[in-house]
């Protein structure tokens, strides 16, 4: 696997502004999507890594609204570029965990190719009413449903979970012919609008970006629960939060408190919503009339999954052993978080 350098951002306690440290041709690429804060605290470093999207909101809310620092942790914020790399750099042991929105088929390849590394300990399920994927198009696209993009160029986002989740539902729809495209998520609206594609299987704030400045539409949202797991109303865990089960054992107590921290963030996005959504800003490209307009995911604690939510989890992993992207059957429930 090709190692990505993340971009590190650092901020002692007594410095009001934020230092942005770019590291590597990556991290130039990446540019400044905003400087997280590290509170230097006493005990293990936490590495935690995490891609910018919406999903990973209550990290971002537990890092602004100082909890992390009250537990006493010290939380290193990494910004990678996808999901990819956020698990290989958790396998080679230059970061300790991820945030929501890390792919859970991408860290379940790094569980086959070194057991017992992972461990989920939030999920941040979607569907038709907490949308996070769906299929957009040319907003003056004669489409109506999936199957009238038979033979189309359909872009996905970069990775193997989304592209096989795209063929997959593509496939499942009636879109016959059809021809996946990879392309960074943050390029579908431009593609579309440059006729370079027909439409996109993408996940959110994109759908919403392109109906306000008018470029695209949804065509259907909760594509995932839709025609990978029967249900548009099912939840469909296709992020997770986790750390590494090295860190879990060698620092046991700090490992509670992080998670802890963690599920004071996801309780605060519940609850708080509307106000948590300014921490959008300062991690992600979402701004202006986008911080109020994209819609956010649900989460689920590794004590609040039911027995109907592990079986949903486990379809969605039984897609990519049915395709061959995983080499074995992964079992869901071995890979989460006990407390």
């Amino acid at each position: 696997m090709k190692a990505t350098t993340p971009v590190v951002v650092t901020t002692a306690p007594n410095l009001r502004r934020r230092k942005v440290l770019q590291v590597g041709a990556t991290s130039a690429a990446l540019g400044l999507l905003g400087a997280p804060a590290v509170f230097a605290q006493s005990g293990p470093k936490i590495r935690v890594g995490y891609w910018p999207i919406a999903a990973g909101l209550p990290f971002y809310s537990a890092v602004e609204l100082g909890y992390f620092k009250e537990a006493g942790l010290n939380v290193e914020v990494l910004r990678f570029a996808g999901a990819q790399q956020i698990m290989e750099a958790m396998l080679s042991d230059r970061c300790d965990g991820s945030a929501n929105g890390t792919g859970s088929a991408n860290i379940a390849i790094g569980e086959i190719a070194q057991p017992g590394t992972f461990k989920i300990f939030c999920s941040n399920p979607s569907n038709v009413d907490n949308v996070l994927d769906e299929i957009i198009v040319p907003v003056a696209s004669p489409a109506k449903t999936i199957d009238d993009l038979k033979g189309k160029r359909i872009g996905s986002g970069p990775g193997i979970q989304n592209v096989t989740l795209a063929r997959t539902v593509l496939e499942r729809g009636g879109a016959t012919g059809a021809t996946v495209v990879e392309l960074p998520i943050g390029q579908h609206v431009a593609a579309i609008a440059a006729g370079q594609i027909d439409g996109a299987y993408t996940l959110e704030p994109t759908g919403t970006i392109g109906r306000l400045n008018g470029t695209s539409r949804v065509l259907e949202a909760g594509v995932i629960a839709h025609y990978v797991l029967g249900d548009p109303k099912a939840p469909w865990f296709g992020g997770s939060a986790s750390l590494t089960s090295a860190f879990i054992q060698k620092h046991p107590e700090e490992a509670k408190k992080f998670i802890a921290a963690y599920g004071k963030g996801v309780a605060y996005v519940r609850s708080k919503a509307a106000e948590a959504r300014q921490y959008l800003k300062t991690y992600t490209p979402i701004e202006g009339p986008l911080t109020s307009e994209v819609p956010l995911a649900a989460y689920t604690m590794y004590n609040e999954f039911t027995p109907s939510d592990i079986a949903h989890f486990q379809k969605f992993f039984d897609l990519f052993s049915e395709r061959g992207v995983f080499s074995k059957r992964l079992m869901v429930d071995s890979m989460l978080y006990k407390g």
